[in-house]
């Protein structure tokens, strides 16, 4: 959801012994992404149980799971993981590589529309040796399959895409421009930029109050979100719902100190037939806000939000 604070930590005892350069250049992936103006803001945080993206630098290659997955993974566990030296050219790449999954960024050669005809046994071959060594599943799972059309919305395919993998000569059958090779992306792109302020955008400052009772209309159109500051006059449950032809992710935050904002809870009704409802107690004196995001919406009239 655009607004959201992600926080990042090393997981437990992950950074003993680990260089200290090491640690500032994830810190500056991070905070690369974030300078582009986007909606998103990432925390280091020390308490890595209470954060969405924990990282380790274990000899396990390089990896991340890709956007909310992060939040199915136990406490205990990594979401992300970097298995060489992160201040090299090539490190530094794969740190702005993974922290692109963590919000949602597949791989552009798996592009549904880059029309990349593999040579798959030299692929499964060359994954195989160093630094991956990765069996035919992964290579299949993170190169030769491609993605459905109706997973992703992007470029046609930005070969210059820090997501993009670099290859070899000889891997690629079309198009025949990359039968040579394509020579690994050491930085974002300019496409990479465009799209992440897009689904990202940075957010006005104010906000219109929701108050119980009181229906707001949201009027979005697919992938535009409405943000709304909710103020409870008393401390009880509420109940929060959408109404009218709409999928949408609906997701609530309470603000601490230094006005930033926690996850409470959250709804998504995304194909289903319904509309998203959740109930929470919330405290008077409190702030909270909500947070609307529209997949799609059909059919006459316009949906809405509403609180009581």
């Amino acid at each position: 959801m655009n607004g959201t604070q992600l926080r990042y930590s090393f997981l437990d005892g992950a950074d003993d012994g680990v260089a200290k350069a090491w640690l500032t250049e994830v810190h500056n992936g991070f905070e690369e992404w974030e300078s582009l103006g986007i909606g998103l803001h990432f925390r280091p945080e020390d308490n890595s149980a209470e954060s969405e993206i924990r990282i380790t630098f274990a000899d396990d290659g390089s990896w991340s799971y890709v956007g909310t997955d992060c939040l199915g993974i136990s406490a205990e566990k990594a979401t992300m993981n970097f298995g060489w030296d992160p201040t090299s050219p090539y490190g530094k790449a794969t740190v702005r590589h993974e922290i692109g999954h963590s919000i949602g960024f597949c791989h552009e050669h798996q592009n549904p529309f880059a029309g990349i005809e593999w040579d798959e046994e030299k692929v499964y071959a060359y994954m195989a040796g160093p630094p991956n060594f990765w069996p035919r599943q992964t290579t299949y799972d993170n190169i030769i399959r491609k993605l459905s059309t109706d997973q992703v919305t992007g470029s046609q395919w930005d070969v210059a895409s820090i997501m993009e993998y670099g290859f070899g000569p000889g891997l690629i059958k079309r198009p025949e421009a990359y039968q040579n090779g394509i020579p690994s992306p050491l930085k974002l792109s300019d496409p990479d930029k465009e799209y992440v302020r897009m689904w990202y955008p940075s957010l006005a400052p104010h906000m219109d109050e929701l108050k119980p009772f009181q229906s707001a209309v949201l009027g979005l159109g697919s992938g535009e979100q409405a943000n709304y500051e909710v103020v409870p006059d008393s401390s009880q449950k509420y109940q929060f719902g959408t109404f009218g032809h709409a999928d949408v992710k609906m997701v609530l935050f309470e603000e601490t100190e230094g006005e930033n904002l926690r996850y409470v809870t959250g709804e998504d009704d995304s194909g289903e037939d319904r509309n998203g409802r959740f109930e929470v107690k919330l405290f008077k004196g409190r702030r909270y806000v909500l947070r609307v995001r529209m997949y799609s919406t059909w059919g006459s009239g316009n949906a809405s939000v509403m609180y009581w």
